[in-house]
């Protein structure tokens, strides 16, 4: 690296140490390496460094580079072009020669590097379910570990069964939510557990988690030196991460904890994303709501189960959340969402897309249908949300619970799909999605829909009902 211009700090240094370590038989010491570190801090030099080692001096037949996306990935590939040619004498525009040795580099879908005088190749791609498979990898990095998902792995692991000696080194800033960052931290449980020898794994981030950065001072100079490794070595300054400090000031500074700091999301227990101890601390078997509610529907994706959940406000102001059926298969679902906007009287009878579409027409023979003067809607209308308003529907269930202001009667249908329902960032927004369990999320999504119809509707109709509470 330093004959290219890139010489490597120490920290690197020392990783590259660990991760070339050999056993007695010359096998590597670490099957799998994970270095986790601050944005920008010069993972993406291991990556590097570790794929010339093992192209221009190790022999490795094929070394693959994965990203989450083709842009990084791509940038990956350029970045190594560039070393090459730093390293050695460019031809043409495809061929290089290092030290005697002529390198064709692959421009085009599919980008990599490849020697002529041994055949070696180093390939760039973007991740998948399916990139990686039909290879045969000795050593494979994956950048961008936070969006590495376990079908991917599924992909790319089995590459490296029939390699003798092969590698896979993970490089990444922490997870975006313990949902989208599974194998991220099934690695830290297993170095944490410890007992596996054949894993190599540094983490440069603080002690704690997101959901308790009150507790970390995070003008606390001496934990930016602690958390930030190129610190002091003339790539970052003080003054930098003072910069990024006051940029990254929003929502308490999550985002500089994150990104700078390394501090993970705290891990939901169950798979799910709302937090189970905070759902169950808003049990409250007596609830009832008074006046308005608003009722919601959802199936599961294989239409094997569906729930109808009611959100109404209780005489505290707190909202009152409860499921109204829940049952197997979707042939009674009309009846039941007839049946109980007949007793309610709901404010809006809401749904997400997928629901809406299919029950749309049969709705309608009942008199159920979208109000056609949406400035001034009839009790009882159907709503269909939009993806953006489903979206929204999924963060305000999250905010109701985590501040406090939801309470629900403690149903063990409605606990077990909280539990088991997590949620993925795309975008700006949220959508719920089935989490690291067998759990059916239409309650979970049914009662969020309710929520929202709610707080849409329940301002715009004169207020009706009385305490209502099922036993």
């Amino acid at each position: 690296m330093a004959a290219a211009g890139k010489p490597l700090e120490q920290w690197q240094r020392d990783a590259m140490q660990i991760m070339l370590s050999v056993r007695e038989d010359d096998r590597w010491a670490c099957y799998e390496y994970a270095e986790w570190v601050s944005r920008q801090s010069g993972k993406g030099a291991l990556g590097e460094a570790r794929v010339l080692t093992g192209f221009l001096v190790l022999g490795e037949q094929l070394i693959i580079w994965t990203a989450h996306e083709y842009k990084t990935s791509h940038e990956a590939f350029l970045r190594m072009r560039a070393l090459l040619r730093a390293l050695g004498t460019s031809v043409s525009e495809n061929l290089v020669i290092v030290d005697g040795v002529e390198i064709k580099i692959h421009n085009g879908n599919e980008e990599g590097f490849e020697r002529l005088d041994t055949e070696q190749r180093v390939k760039f791609i973007a991740r998948s379910k399916s990139s990686g498979r039909g290879f045969s990898g000795d050593c494979v990095i994956i950048d961008e570990t936070f969006a590495y998902t376990p079908e991917q792995a599924e992909a790319l692991g089995p590459t490296m069964i029939a390699r003798p000696n092969a590698q896979i080194v993970y490089l990444s800033s922490p997870p975006l939510s313990s949902e989208t960052g599974q194998v991220m931290y099934s690695l830290r449980t297993r170095a944490e557990k410890g007992g596996d020898g054949a894993l190599g794994y540094r983490d440069w981030g603080l002690a704690g988690d997101l959901d308790a950065i009150d507790r970390i001072n995070l003008d606390d100079r001496n934990l930016w030196a602690q958390a930030v490794p190129a610190l002091g070595g003339g790539r970052v300054t003080i003054e930098t991460i003072d910069r990024l400090r006051k940029m990254l000031s929003q929502n308490g500074g999550r985002g500089f904890a994150r990104e700078v700091l390394g501090l993970w999301p705290k891990k939901r227990e169950g798979g799910g994303f709302i937090d189970l101890k905070r759902w169950r601390e808003l049990a409250d078997p007596a609830s009832q709501r008074a006046g308005n509610v608003a009722i919601a529907v959802d199936m599961s994706p294989k239409r094997d189960y569906a729930c109808i959940s009611m959100v109404g406000r209780r005489e505290d102001g707190f909202r009152h959340a409860q499921i109204l059926d829940y049952r197997p298969g979707i042939d009674w679902l009309v009846e039941k969402i007839v049946e109980w906007r007949g007793l309610l009287q709901p404010v809006v009878v809401a749904m997400g897309p997928g629901t809406g579409r299919a029950l749309k027409v049969e709705l309608k023979k009942h008199g159920i249908e979208p109000s056609e003067d949406t400035d001034e809607p009839k009790r009882g209308d159907l709503l269909i949300l939009s993806a953006g308003e489903m979206g929204s529907s999924c963060g305000l269930l999250l905010q109701q619970v985590r501040d406090g202001q939801l309470r629900h009667i403690g149903q063990a249908e409605l606990d077990s799909s909280i539990e088991g329902t997590a949620a993925k960032e795309t975008g700006d927004n949220l959508v719920w999605v089935r989490g690291n369990s067998s759990a059916d999320p239409s309650p979970t999504v049914s009662l969020s829909i309710a929520l929202w119809g709610f707080d849409a509707r329940s301002h715009l109709v004169d207020q009706a009902g009385e305490p209502f509470h099922i036993w």
